[in-house]
């Protein structure tokens, strides 16, 4: 009896590629994180009780639906329209002028999120640290 050599095939065999390619698949997405969204870098205060503040020392910056901020100071009724991009020379020039001044910041619901970001950021960069948060109704 004569032995015959098996032949050996060079062919990569492909019937169980699908299965690897699945458990590599499972493998990574089991392993990876995903990181989570930090959202906007705001540092609330802690609750106190109310205090009053003098209509004098706030600046109310109104954000309306069409992007453009009206501003009026104190009790005024004089409201004056300017673009977002404006916040931030005038906030250093009321600030120069009132040391003790407050931004309240009041956004129409209708308004996109992007003009309030940007009156954040003017009176950010102006160097603004008493900002007051509102929604404006109406």
């Amino acid at each position: 009896m004569l032995n015959k050599k098996q032949k050996v095939s060079d062919e990569i065999p492909s019937s169980s590629m699908a299965d690897i390619a699945f458990l590599l698949l499972i493998f990574f997405l089991v392993t990876t994180v995903f990181p989570k969204d930090r959202g906007l870098p705001i540092v609330l205060p802690e609750a106190q009780d109310e205090v009053e503040v003098s209509q004098r020392n706030i600046l109310h910056i109104d954000i309306m639906p069409n992007g453009t901020v009206q501003l009026r100071r104190g009790d005024s009724q004089n409201t004056s329209t300017v673009s977002p991009r404006d916040i931030e020379g005038i906030w250093r020039i009321e600030v120069a002028q009132n040391p003790n001044l407050i931004a309240a910041v009041k956004t129409h619901p209708d308004a996109q999120h992007r003009y309030m970001i940007q009156v954040l950021d003017g009176l950010q960069m102006a160097g603004a640290e008493r900002i007051a948060l509102q929604m404006l109704e109406g």
